[in-house]
C-alpha cells in the first residue's frame, strides 16, 4: 500500500498531529463508583451511557466515531480526529487537529452525574505536546494560558506545568489533586462560565538534566496504580512515512475499507506485532488519502512477574505529510526494565521503544512516562534506582546505542530518504524528572545525529 519511490502527496493546509490528552478521574477505582455491585450486562459506571450520548458531546469537540471495540473493562472508541476511552470509572479523550477538546469537558461532567450517579471529580489530568501550528488552534487551544483559565474556572485548585524547553520540544501538564476538596477527597466541578487570566504555577526545564519536587500537593492520598508511556514522534523518516499513503482505488474496481486497509497495514510495517498477538484486540483505520489511527486492547497478565494483570490499551495516530509529520504513541500496560525472556511475553520497556521508534523512524521524539507512585514497584527499582530513573536509564539504552535498523518500514532514516541501510542513533536533548503529589514524571527528548 505504499506509494512507493514518487513524490509523496500531501496536502496544502497543515494539520496539527500533536494531540490535546484529557483523563477524568470520577471514582478512585472501578470498585468506587455506585453500581460496582449492580453491573447490567456487565457493565458499570461510564461504560453503561449510550454511545449516542458520548456522539452528542463529541459533535461540541468536532470529531465523529468511526468504530468501537468493547473490552472486558474498556471501550475503546477510535475517532475521526485519534480516541476516546471509556473505563467505569474514567475517561480519556485525545484529539488532535483543530478539535474543541477542553469544550467537550462540561459535557463530559454532565454525562457522568446523570448516567452514572457521578456527580464529582476524583482527579483531572489535561497534556499535550507543543503546537507545531499554535496559530491555527481555535477555542481556549490558541495558547497554553487560555486552557489553563479554561480548566482554572472548573477547578479552583488545578496546577499547571511546562516540563521542557519553552523555546524547543516541551510537554504541558494540567493536574488537580485529590485531599483537597472535600471528606471524599472529590470536587464538585464549577461551571466554567468566565475565563479567569490567573497565574501560571510551571517549572521550565532549561537545563539539560533537571530533578525538581513539587511540594504545593498532598502525597498522601492512596491511588490505585497508574502508568501511561508516551512516545511523541516528529519529522518522521520518506521511508517511514510512505507506508501512511494509499493510492486512488482503481475505477470500476471493489474497493477495501479503511478498517481492513488499516488492518493490512498494520501486519505489513509490524504494529500488530509491536504486542503479542494473541493478547492483543487492534482496531485500525487508514484515512484517505493519508494518515492512520490505531486503538489496541491487551491482555497483559500474561508475562507480569507478579502474576497481577487486567485489560489495558495502546493508541497509534500518524499524520505522515512531509513539513508536519508526526506520530504518537501511548501505552497504559506497566512494563519492566529488565529484558523480557520470551517473544510471547509482555514487551520490556527498552524493546517496545525500539520496535516503536524502528516503524516511524523520526529526527526528534520526547518521551513521558507518567507513574503513580503508591506502585512504582511495578516499575524496576535495581540497586536503589527509582522507577524514573529506571525508565530515563532504559529511554536513554533504548535510543543510543548503534544497532540496524530492523523494522520492515525500510532503512531510511533522513527526510529525503537519502540514507539507506543507516543505523539509528539519537542524542539526548533534555532529561527531566518531576515528583508531584502522588505521581512521578520521567522527560526526556532526542534529537538524530
Amino acid at each position: 500500500m505504499a506509494v512507493g519511490d514518487y513524490h509523496l502527496p500531501y496536502t496544502s493546509t497543515p494539520f496539527e498531529g500533536p494531540e490535546k490528552l484529557l483523563e477524568v478521574w470520577f471514582a478512585h477505582s472501578p470498585a468506587r463508583v455506585p453500581d460496582a455491585h449492580a453491573p447490567k450486562n456487565g457493565r458499570i459506571g461510564l461504560r453503561n451511557v449510550p454511545k449516542q450520548v458520548w456522539e452528542d458531546m463529541l459533535d461540541i469537540v468536532k470529531c465523529k466515531v468511526l468504530s468501537v471495540v468493547e473490552g472486558e473493562e474498556t471501550d475503546a472508541y477510535l475517532l475521526s480526529e485519534s480516541s476516546m476511552l471509556v473505563f467505569p470509572h474514567r475517561i480519556i479523550l485525545k484529539t488532535c487537529g483543530t478539535t474543541l477538546n477542553l469544550l467537550g469537558l462540561p459535557r463530559i461532567l454532565e454525562i457522568a452525574h446523570k448516567f452514572a450517579s457521578l456527580p464529582s471529580v476524583y482527579r483531572c489530568f489535561y497534556s499535550r505536546k507543543s503546537f507545531m501550528f499554535p496559530e491555527r488552534q481555535p477555542g481556549p487551544h490558541r495558547e497554553w494560558k487560555d486552557e489553563v483559565s479554561f480548566l482554572d474556572a472548573i477547578f479552583p485548585h488545578g496546577a499547571a506545568y511546562t516540563v521542557g524547553k519553552v523555546n524547543g520540544d516541551h510537554w504541558l501538564l494540567y493536574l488537580t489533586t485529590p485531599g483537597q476538596f472535600g471528606v471524599n477527597e472529590e470536587t464538585a466541578p464549577s461551571s466554567p462560565n468566565s475565563f479567569s487570566l490567573s497565574p501560571l504555577q510551571s517549572e521550565n526545564g532549561e537545563e539539560n538534566e533537571t530533578n525538581q519536587t513539587l511540594q504545593n500537593v498532598e502525597t498522601d492520598t492512596p491511588f490505585t496504580q497508574d502508568y501511561t508511556i508516551e512516545i511523541l514522534m516528529s519529522n518522521l523518516s520518506h521511508k517511514a512515512r510512505e507506508s501512511f499513503f494509499f493510492p486512488l482505488p482503481v475505477q470500476g474496481a471493489p474497493s477495501e475499507s479503511p478498517s481492513i486497509i488499516g488492518r493490512t497495514l498494520s501486519s505489513t510495517i509490524g504494529i500488530s506485532d509491536l504486542f503479542p498477538p494473541h493478547l492483543t484486540t487492534l482496531d485500525a483505520y487508514a484515512f484517505d488519502p493519508c494518515g492512520y489511527s490505531a486503538n489496541a486492547l491487551l491482555k497483559w497478565g500474561d508475562g507480569i512477574e507478579d502474576g497481577h494483570g487486567g485489560e489495558g490499551y495502546y493508541t497509534i495516530h500518524v499524520t505522515p505529510e512531509e513539513g508536519w509529520s508526526y506520530a504518537s504513541f501511548e501505552c497504559n500496560v506497566p512494563l519492566s526494565t529488565s529484558l523480557s525472556s520470551s517473544a510471547k511475553d509482555i514487551p520490556d520497556l527498552h524493546t517496545l521503544i525500539r520496535r516503536v521508534v524502528d516503524i516511524f523512524q523520526p529526527g526528534r521524539l520526547s518521551l513521558t512516562l507518567f507513574i503513580s507512585n503508591a506502585n512504582n514497584n511495578n516499575a524496576e527499582e535495581d540497586e536503589g534506582e527509582t522507577a524514573v530513573e529506571a525508565a530515563q536509564r532504559t529511554f536513554k539504552s533504548a535510543l543510543t546505542a548503534q544497532r540496524p535498523v530492523s523494522c520492515s518500514s525500510g532503512d531510511s532514516v533522513t527526510g529525503d530518504g537519502s540514507r539507506e541501510n543507516a543505523r539509528i542513533l539519537y542524542k539526548r536533548t533534555d532529561k527531566i524528572n518531576y515528583q508531584f503529589g502522588g505521581y512521578n514524571l520521567a522527560f526526556a527528548s532526542f534529537e538524530f545525529r
